[in-house]
């Protein structure tokens, strides 16, 4: 989690860039310059607005300059045709930018990749050609001279100065605050895994339309003001694509999902792209394209993710996170002693019925079958045999085709994953889905923000689960430093924050060596005796036979045999279907 030594670090830092940047402005006296000197913290706060949304989630935004349009032309109209005051203005379009995220969001989520991109490409586009057919081509603001502090027009240009660099201000507290919150960490976590952050039960959904509302808003203000410094706005200028670049191209130069990422790329860009169009833009044409262009042909050969990280890494000297720093991994709880089976568990779980159909492959068909509260319940079956779509179908990560899921009463089919996660049914993966650029204690936290109100239990929380899977001595270490056991037993501990009543584990004993099988089955039985109920598909049969009280055997998604371990590996049909003829060879040697 985050110290609050960097809070204090970073907050002086916001303060001092602050003053200092007003110190400078107010030395300059050559107008340009001091125009300058109000753009960069202004096209800073739209590179803060996109990075909001895009730089924390990864979902590429190509589109910022539709709140950004919004908002200069929410405060131009106001003031013309309304003499509504730019410091009434930009608030009223910050709420136009809010409502503009909602409007854009909630459909535009539903895509992903380059789909997502190109649907935000779209916005500012149609906004432009609305604002030109609705007469809006070149609006200038009035001078007001009877009171130009009341309409916030000013003789002295560095007051423009001081007002760009507050709302840098402002916008870099709510980014900070961000970063420390819940709301960020979900937001990081959605970027790097949103299966992931969907099964520990974040509403990803939720969690990044608060993301755009917010953006929209904070890129609507950075519009307003551009509005009352340049007094003059066009389609154009507002809602082209130079500037949706510019607010993309200022993030990724300086550092993208960062504090200070758009401030290093706005600083660094703008003063440059400006020079140049001044001394050469009526021999070259579109000179600050060309600047953008090559920042962005720059970034992506030499820094990928940006200035910031590059410059971090090289001062902190990239090395194994944790190693030596770290106690030794603590042994996992030891499973008290195995109390008898009762003849007969009240079902927690019962599946009527399930299909699922990709095409013409029937992957899951006409399942049916109960899990009772508190039992190990193996499901094996050769690859292919629908294994993983049958958990996916469980905690709502596919739609079936038919059939019925009720847990504890509720019926399951038709939530969404966060939703039957927070119900009670955790989930770990095939491959683990690790959140890699995160400790291991932020990793579990995420699992328990759907349980916890605050942040202190949530991190209770985490802590408790990090001790039952034995890796209290990792929290520190970064995700990504981790061994192949470690990351299992972490993905463990992130289910087990969001304190599930039902345990789903696919695959958990993949790539580990006897002695880590060994020590994975000691954590699973000691969560079946403090009363997890665990269903748990694998490979490992040797282990599965020692772990499991009952078996469901698959094979082309149908249901082949139930039972105990026992009568499953002297099933006929099940050592000709999965085991094969070296394991009859095995058990007819006794």
């Amino acid at each position: 989690m985050r110290s609050r030594r960097n809070l204090y670090a970073s907050l002086i830092a916001i303060f001092v860039i602050a003053a200092v940047w007003i110190g400078l402005g107010l030395v300059v006296n050559n107008s340009y310059y001091q125009l300058m000197f109000t753009l960069v913290p202004i096209w800073a706060v739209l590179g803060l607005s996109w990075n909001l949304l895009s730089g924390y989630t990864g979902l590429v935004s190509f589109g910022h300059a539709a709140f950004f349009g919004l908002g200069a032309y929410t405060v131009t109209i106001a003031l013309v045709q309304y003499d509504i005051t730019p410091w009434l203005g930009i608030p009223l379009g910050m709420i136009v930018g809010t409502l503009a995220g909602v409007v854009i969001g909630y459909p535009t989520f539903r895509l992903r990749g380059h789909y997502f991109a190109l649907s935000m490409l779209a916005y500012p586009m149609a906004l432009l050609y609305v604002f030109v057919w609705l007469g809006y081509q070149e609006v200038s603001l009035p001078m007001k001279r009877e009171a130009p502090a009341y309409f916030m027009q000013f003789a002295d240009y560095r007051v423009y100065i001081a007002l760009a660099v507050g709302l840098l201000v402002v916008s870099l507290l709510i980014s900070l605050a961000i970063e420390r919150s819940r709301f960020g960490l979900s937001l990081v976590a959605i970027k790097q895994n949103e299966p992931a952050a969907e099964a520990a039960g974040i509403d990803t959904l939720a969690w990044k339309m608060r993301a755009i509302m917010l953006s929209g808003a904070l890129a609507a203000a950075a519009g307003g003001l551009y509005a009352v410094v340049q007094l003059l706005v066009t389609p154009d200028s507002v809602f082209g694509m130079l500037t949706s670049a510019q607010a993309l191209i200022v993030a990724l130069f300086g550092g993208v999902g960062t504090l200070w990422g758009p401030l290093i790329g706005s600083a660094i860009l703008i003063p440059l792209s400006e020079t140049l169009q001044a001394n050469l833009g009526d021999k070259i044409p579109g000179i600050q394209g060309v600047v953008y262009g090559i920042a962005i042909i720059l970034v992506v050969v030499l820094a990928p993710e940006g200035i910031f990280w590059r410059v971090r890494d090289w001062v902190r000297r990239p090395r194994a996170v944790g190693l030596g720093q770290v106690d030794p991994i603590a042994p996992p709880l030891a499973a008290a002693a195995p109390e008898p089976v009762p003849p007969q568990r009240q079902p927690i779980l019962i599946v009527a019925n399930l299909s699922k159909s990709f095409g013409g492959l029937r992957a899951v068909a006409d399942a049916s079958f109960a899990v009772g509260d508190g039992e190990i319940l193996g499901i094996i079956g050769p690859n292919g045999a629908g294994k993983t779509t049958l958990f996916n179908l469980l905690n709502g990560f596919l739609p079936p085709n038919s059939g019925s899921v009720t847990f504890a009463g509720r019926e399951l089919i038709g939530l969404k994953p966060n939703r039957i996660c927070r119900l009670g049914i955790g989930r770990t993966f095939q491959v683990v889905r690790a959140f890699a650029r995160l400790s291991v204690l932020d990793n579990v936290v995420i699992g328990a923000y759907g349980k916890t109100v605050s942040e202190a239990e949530a991190v209770a929380a985490a802590t408790a689960a990090l001790a039952q899977v034995g890796l209290t001595g990792r929290a520190g270490a970064l995700a990504g430093s981790l061994t192949n056991k470690e990351l299992r037993l972490m993905e463990l501990a992130r289910a087990l924050a969001g304190q599930p009543r039902l345990l789903l584990m696919d695959e958990p004993l993949a790539g580990l060596a006897s002695h880590e099988i060994e020590d994975m089955l000691e954590v699973i039985r000691a969560l079946a005796t403090q009363g997890t109920t665990v269903v748990i598909i694998e490979h490992t049969m040797r282990a599965m036979v020692r772990l499991a009280e009952r078996f469901i055997v698959l094979d082309h998604g149908a249901i082949l045999a139930s039972g105990q371990p026992g009568e499953i590996v002297k099933d006929e049909s099940v050592i000709e279907a999965y085991l094969g003829k070296k394991w009859a060879a095995i058990r007819a040697r006794g």
